[in-house]
């Protein structure tokens, strides 16, 4: 496990670097600790604005060599937003260093997380619209949908992750109600106690069709009291059927 003076050590080296580097229009820290809430778990992580003169694919091949050769990253994923790059690197202490490569006109603040080190950043955007609870709830009854095939079919371990998904509806549903990112799962550990307790019998104790069968109509049921909760009507619009589709009698 690694240090927090490790961690700050090894940032300090990157910024040091990518402030160098002309290819950079502007540095920025991301995250946890752009906002002052680093903690012991806080990985890395930086974003570049990768001027327009610059070859941006060669840009990432270069810090991608050197996040090997110099920091000793055991490994690497990728993924791509259109043409921005983010790289998240495994170190061998168990860091993760994740570095984002974005054209300079896109470059800038995407939420709160974003504080600009040097150079220059444009203007953030609208905040983007969280989900409704109409997602939410539709996603719920898609997953209802999967999760019975499974079960009938004796596909029992992708049961598992159905009837999964339609929990984590239903616990977005009540980060909405409270206030909370609904999203990612970010704000779940931030619900009331009460609100959380009633979902332990929504987690799969065996894979095993009674066992998935009755997480099933928990599942469901929890996704219809959050519905409830927050579109009264769409909940009876939804309720006769859902109950039909997890084999529960009112």
């Amino acid at each position: 496990m690694y240090s927090n003076d490790e961690r700050t050590q090894v940032r300090k080296r990157l910024v040091d670097r990518a402030q160098a580097d002309r290819r950079f229009s502007g540095v920025a820290l991301c995250g946890s600790a752009a906002v002052g809430r680093e903690d012991t778990w806080s990985d890395i992580d930086l974003a570049f604005g990768v001027d327009s003169a610059a070859d941006l694919s060669a840009t990432v091949a270069d810090w991608t060599a050197d996040m090997y050769h110099v920091f000793g990253s055991l490994h690497h994923v990728e993924t791509t937003t259109g043409s921005k790059v983010y790289r998240a690197f495994l170190l061998p202490s168990t860091l993760q260093v994740d570095l984002n490569f974005v054209p300079a006109d896109d470059f800038g603040a995407r939420g709160p997380r974003f504080r600009l080190l040097s150079g220059l950043a444009g203007e953030p955007p609208p905040p983007a619209q969280a989900p409704s609870p109409d997602h939410f709830a539709g996603m719920g009854w898609l997953y209802a949908e999967q999760a019975r095939s499974c079960i009938g079919r004796g596909r029992l371990w992708q049961a598992e992750r159905m009837v999964a998904a339609i929990r984590e509806q239903a616990l977005a549903l009540a980060c909405l109600r409270h206030g909370l990112p609904a999203v990612g799962g970010v704000g779940v550990d931030r619900l009331p106690q009460p609100v959380l307790a009633a979902y332990a019998d929504c987690i799969v104790g065996a894979i095993a069709a009674a066992e998935l069968d009755r997480v099933f109509r928990a599942a469901v049921t929890r996704l219809l009291e959050e519905v409830d909760a927050v579109d009264p009507d769409l909940q009876r619009r939804l309720a006769s059927t859902l109950l039909s589709l997890a084999g529960i009698s009112r």
